[in-house]
C-alpha cells in the first residue's frame, strides 16, 4: 500500500513509500517533544530571511502568528499529529502550509532536515541542563547540606571495604555526597558549553549558495558561537554523548547513595527512616517496610548506563556525515534525560523525609576499636615511628577483643606494658567523641570543619531547601 500523501522529497521518486516504509521511517512518535525548539528555530531563521530579503516581511508574519497558533494547540492539546509526516519537522512544516498557505511554503528556503535536527537536539540539551538537570541537582545538594546542619552534632562510623573504620560526623558524611554532585553539575555545565554551538545554515551538508546571515541566527537563539564546518556540524553528536556521559557519572553517585540508604535503613543497621511515603510493603510479609525507591533509583541507572552504550554504538560506524541513524539518538537522549530527572527529584525528597537515629549511630561507633587510628597518631606525637605505633595498637586491639572490651576500657597499666610512652592523657584521645573533635587536617571529618563546609555550600548553592510536610 503506499503512502497517503506525498513527502517533501518524493518528487526524486518513481513510487510513494510503502506502509511499511513509512512506519519504520518514522520519528514523529517520540521526537514530537522536540516541538518548542523546533518551532524557536524556525521563528528565528524566518526572520533572518525576512532581515536579508530572502522572503518578505509579510511571509514573516505569517510564519509567526501561524506558529503562536500551532504553539497554542499543541499546549492545549488539541493539534492533530499526523502520522503520516515522518517526523516533528515535516509534521510542524506541513501544519504551517496548511494554515498560512504559500509563506509556509517558504520557511524552508537554506535549510535541511538535517542542520534543523542538529539545531533542535541543542536547544534540547541546553534546555534540558537549565531548566531540569542542574536545578535538580541543586536541590539534592540542599536536601543534603540541610541534613547535615540538622544532624552536624551527630556521629557515625564510617566504613572501607563495608568494615567499621573511623568516627566521623554524620554531617560530613552527607556533605560527602554534595561534593560528587558539585562535579555532576560541573560535568553538565562543560557539556552545555560544548552545545553552545548554533549549526542552522549548514544545510545538508555544505552549506547554501544563498545569502544567510547564520550569525544572525545565533544570537536570536542565544548561541555563544556559529559551527565551523557545515560538514561536521550536521552529524556531529558529540554534544550527546557528552549530556548522556555526565548523566552516568551522576547516575553512578545517585547509585552508591541509593546503596548506602538502603543498607542504612535495615534492621540490621537501623541507622536511617524514611517517610511511609516513600516505602512500599510486601503482598506476603505483612512486616516488611521496603525503601523500593531507592532500590528502583539504583535499577534505573542501568537506563542511563544503556542509552551512553547506544548512542557510542550507533556513532562509532558513521561515515561523513548525516546519515539516517542518527535519528536513533533521541531514541537514548530522551530516555537518559528523563530517567535522570525522575530520579534526581524523587532522592531530594527522599533525603528531605530521612530522619537518622543519633542513639543508633552513637552506639554503633563506640563498637569496633574506631578511635585505633588516633591512638597510632597519639604514638607519633610522643616520638614514636608511625610503623611500630601502628603494630603496638594492633596487639592492644586485639589485647581487648580477647577480653571483650573497647581501647578505652583498657587500663593504663595495660597501655604502658604496651608502648611506655603513653601517658594517663591517652583517654583523652580514645572514643568517638574525643576523635572527632581531635581532627584538625583540612577537609576532615569533624564537626568544625563541617560547619565550615555547610557555610560554603550554603553560600554556593543558596538557601535551605524547604522541608516537605510528612
Amino acid at each position: 500500500m503506499g503512502a497517503s500523501k506525498d513527502k517533501s522529497w518524493q518528487a526524486r521518486l518513481s513510487q510513494p513509500a510503502h506502509a511499511l516504509t513509512e512506519s519504520f521511517v518514522e520519528s514523529l512518535s517520540f521526537d514530537r517533544r522536540l516541538w518548542p525548539h523546533d518551532i524557536a528555530g524556525s521563528l528565528a531563521h524566518a526572520e533572518m530571511l525576512a532581515e536579508v530579503g530572502l522572503i518578505t516581511k509579510a511571509d514573516f508574519r505569517a510564519i509567526r502568528q501561524g506558529f503562536k497558533e500551532i504553539a497554542d494547540d499543541i499546549e492545549k492539546g488539541t493539534f492533530h499529529w499526523d502520522p503520516a509526516c515522518e517526523d516533528i519537522h515535516m509534521a510542524l512544516e506541513a501544519a504551517l502550509i496548511a494554515r498560512i498557505g504559500e509563506p509556509g511554503k517558504r520557511l524552508h528556503t537554506a535549510r535541511s532536515r538535517n542542520d534543523q535536527v542538529a539545531l533542535d537536539l541543542r536547544l534540547y540539551v541546553r534546555a534540558a541542563i537549565d531548566d531540569r538537570i542542574v536545578p535538580a541537582l541543586r536541590a539534592v545538594q540542599k536536601a543534603l547540606v540541610e541534613q547535615a546542619d540538622r544532624y552536624r552534632d551527630a556521629v557515625m562510623p564510617s566504613y572501607t571495604h563495608l568494615q567499621r573504620a573511623q568516627p566521623i560526623c554524620l554531617a560530613a558524611y552527607l556533605l560527602a555526597y554534595v561534593e560528587q554532585f558539585e562535579r555532576d553539575v560541573d560535568r553538565f555545565t562543560d557539556a552545555r558549553r560544548r552545545a553552545d554551538v548554533c549549526p542552522l545554515g549548514s544545510g545538508a551538508v555544505a552549506g547554501s549558495t544563498l545569502p544567510i546571515d547564520r550569525a544572525r541566527v545565533a544570537r536570536k537563539l542565544g548561541f555563544a558561537e556559529v559551527s565551523r564546518n557545515s560538514i561536521d556540524s550536521t552529524s556531529d553528536r558529540d554534544f550527546v554523548i557528552d549530556f548522556l556521559a555526565a548523566a552516568v557519572v551522576c547516575g553512578t553517585h545517585l547509585s552508591r547513595m541509593a546503596e548506602d540508604w538502603i543498607l542504612y535503613a535495615s534492621q540490621e543497621f537501623g541507622f536511617l527512616s524514611v517517610a511511609d511515603a516513600f516505602c512500599t510493603g510486601s503482598s506476603m510479609m505483612p512486616q516488611k517496610r521496603n525503601l523500593d525507591v531507592m532500590e528502583l533509583v539504583r535499577g534505573k541507572v542501568g537506563r542511563l548506563h544503556a542509552a551512553l552504550s547506544g548512542i557510542l554504538t550507533l556513532c562509532k560506524g558513521l561515515p561523513q556525515a548525516y546519515n539516517r541513524d542518527l535519528q536513533e539518538d533521541k531514541v537514548h537522549l530522551f530516555a537518559a534525560d528523563d530517567v535522570l530527572s525522575a530520579s534526581l527529584e524523587i532522592v531530594a525528597e527522599v533525603v528531605n523525609q530521612t530522619t537518622f537515629d543519633r542513639a543508633r549511630l552513637e552506639e554503633a561507633t563506640g563498637r569496633g576499636f574506631l578511635d585505633a587510628t588516633v591512638l597510632a597518631e597519639y604514638l607519633v606525637g610522643r616520638k614514636v615511628p608511625f610503623r611500630e605505633a601502628h603494630q603496638c595498637v594492633g596487639r592492644l586491639v586485639a589485647q581487648a577483643e580477647r577480653e571483650g572490651c573497647e581501647l578505652a576500657d583498657l587500663s593504663l597499666e595495660v597501655f604502658q606494658e604496651a608502648c611506655a610512652r603513653i601517658g594517663k592523657d591517652v583517654y583523652d584521645y580514645l572514643g568517638a567523641g574525643n576523635v572527632i573533635r581531635r581532627y584538625c587536617s583540612a577537609g576532615n571529618a569533624g564537626p568544625d570543619s563541617s560547619a565550615r563546609q555547610i557555610h560554603h555550600w550554603r553560600k554556593k548553592i543558596g538557601p535551605r531547601a524547604s522541608r516537605s510536610r510528612r
